[in-house]
């Protein structure tokens, strides 16, 4: 790839939030008063005093269904020093059977999360696992400190919507 085509890659990438399914996100272990809407939707995710906790232990299995298929580019996962998430596994179209397992299934990429990532310097993740994604799982498996509490203050998920044809837009072509 040329570095003129890399960089206007770069440019297109969005805030994907618009292309989320809402009524399909699920969170499971997410605290009653903390949940996940606090991390996740505009506005909330901007309040540094609402985040999303865990509630029984330090995980968190959240699942985002998307709009339509998108490439997925990068993740912000912002969250304080102690509190916030370390291992944070990404499965890429996982969302069939969330209470399954996720240690069952290979994750389609991994991050351990440094300091600079909680505090907002976006995880880039592997993009070839990340280009017909239909859905996002992902798995915090736990903390920077080992506490029974993660805290996340904001998730963002950057990338591209992919352009796919409309069947129902279709018109046949009589002949003449």
């Amino acid at each position: 790839m040329s570095g003129e085509s890399a960089s206007a890659l770069q440019r297109s990438q969005v805030d994907l939030l618009d292309f989320v399914d809402w009524s399909g996100v699920e969170c499971l272990n997410q605290s009653g008063s903390h949940s996940l809407p606090n991390a996740l939707k505009q506005g909330y995710r901007e309040d540094e005093g609402l985040n999303l906790e865990s509630d029984a232990d330090e995980q968190l299995l959240i699942n985002i269904p998307f709009l339509q298929v998108i490439k997925l580019h990068s993740i912000v996962i912002k969250g304080p020093e102690e509190e916030g998430p370390k291992t944070v596994k990404l499965f890429a179209n996982r969302s069939t059977n969330l209470h399954s397992n996720v240690n069952d299934f290979p994750p389609s990429d991994t991050a351990v999360l440094s300091e600079d990532n909680l505090k907002g310097k976006p995880v880039i993740v592997k993009y070839v696992k990340f280009q017909n994604v239909r859905s996002l799982t992902i798995f915090i498996e736990d903390n920077q400190s080992g506490s029974d509490i993660t805290k996340v203050q904001k998730i963002v998920l950057c990338g591209t919507t992919v352009e796919t044809t409309d069947m129902k837009g279709l018109k046949k072509i009589e002949d003449h």
